[in-house]
């Protein structure tokens, strides 16, 4: 596999799902879980309304998902989305060496780079998984890296667990050995509620060096919302929370934090998970039996797959009212390369006829 260039303006790496729907598209380009917010959050949320006229308070919501992921308020800081996440690190930390495993999503390294800082790419290969050449230091070179090792003078790492866009879970074990003294390695977890019990997730261990970043848009719908959080050693939250502007986080995102963290969200996710991976699967199944190559062992809600011509049968299909995620605006990735969110079975099916359509 080729690697993206280092080049930053190789890429857009500000392009995102978002960009590809409308019109009246049928969407299969944003990982958002359809028919959300459920009608019970929804109410909540309208209820919230009421008290708008009052400075939000996010200590309620802090307490909810320290209780939700079993730690402490103070490993707790609630952010304006997982995007504000990003952004508010890249403005708190002075690395000398940042490294973004790639394939990702595209806004940690944009963050990175708009705050000042220098940017060294890890492209992984094999099926996009860590295998034990990254854990193992490799060399300093500033060139695109290609074998997956990450540097050993390092001091921020960068990695997605699921990975969007490649729906790769990492092992948990694997991804904390990549902490060491003196590096910071921040995990995005936006996508570990799509596996049922979360087994390789960090946030409720947090091993030392590890910041967690989870995101409450694609479980329940709350893109336009901008609900997430991280979980840190709470010297660092207190850090970044000194960066973060007052009241960043409004009273309904804050309403949905807590509500969205009790024992019966969590199980009504468990549940949806679970319908998710037996439906993804069957897909991945099907577009795999037509010879096309499906990044394995997907565990999110969205398939990669490798398509002779993809922007081509982007385009194709954008003609027959379907929008997909283009994969090139990935590093890592190419023009090859396809994003397809899993929706339910009819419309799964319905895509897969356009697709035959089309000789795929």
């Amino acid at each position: 596999m080729t690697a993206a260039p280092f080049e930053s303006g190789e890429v857009d790496l500000r392009h995102h799902g978002d960009a590809e729907i409308g019109g009246g598209l049928a969407d299969f380009a944003v990982n958002v879980r359809t028919g959300t917010p459920p009608e019970w959050l929804a109410e909540r949320l309208r209820a919230s309304i009421a008290d708008l006229a009052a400075y939000p308070d996010p200590r309620p919501a802090r307490r909810a998902v320290a209780r939700r992921h079993g730690r402490s308020a103070d490993e707790v800081l609630l952010t304006a989305g997982a995007a504000e996440a990003f952004v508010l690190l890249a403005r708190v930390l002075a690395p000398r060496k940042a490294v973004v495993v790639h394939p990702q999503f595209t806004e940690p390294e944009a963050a990175l780079r708009a705050a000042g800082h220098a940017v060294e790419r890890v492209i992984l290969t094999k099926d996009f998984t860590l295998d034990p050449v990254s854990l193992s230091g490799g060399t300093t070179s500033q060139a695109p890296r290609q074998d997956s090792s990450i540097p050993a003078d390092a001091d921020l790492v960068v990695i997605g667990n699921p990975t969007n866009p490649t729906s790769v879970l990492h092992p948990a074990d694997a991804v904390a050995a990549l902490a060491r003294p003196g590096r910071t390695v921040v995990v995005d977890e936006a996508f570990m509620d799509c596996v049922p019990g979360e087994p390789e997730s960090l946030a409720s261990r947090l091993p030392a060096g590890i910041v967690v970043v989870r995101s409450l848009t694609k479980m329940w719908g709350l893109a336009g919302l901008r609900a997430g959080y991280i979980l840190a050693d709470p010297h660092l939250v207190k850090t970044i929370s000194e960066a973060q502007p007052l009241w960043a986080v409004s009273t309904p995102a804050l309403v949905a934090v807590e509500a969205c963290s009790t024992p019966e969200a969590v199980a009504e996710a468990e549940t949806w998970a679970a319908e998710l991976g037996a439906e993804r699967d069957r897909l991945a199944a099907e577009l795999s039996a037509r010879g096309l190559y499906v990044v394995p062992e997907a565990r999110a809600s969205f398939l990669c797959l490798c398509v002779p011509d993809a922007l081509g049968i982007r385009a194709l299909l954008r003609q027959r009212g379907y929008a997909v995620r283009r994969g090139d605006t990935f590093p890592g990735l190419g023009p090859d390369w396809l994003r397809i969110a899993v929706r339910d079975r009819s419309s799964n099916d319905a895509l897969l006829d356009v697709l035959g359509e089309l000789g795929i």
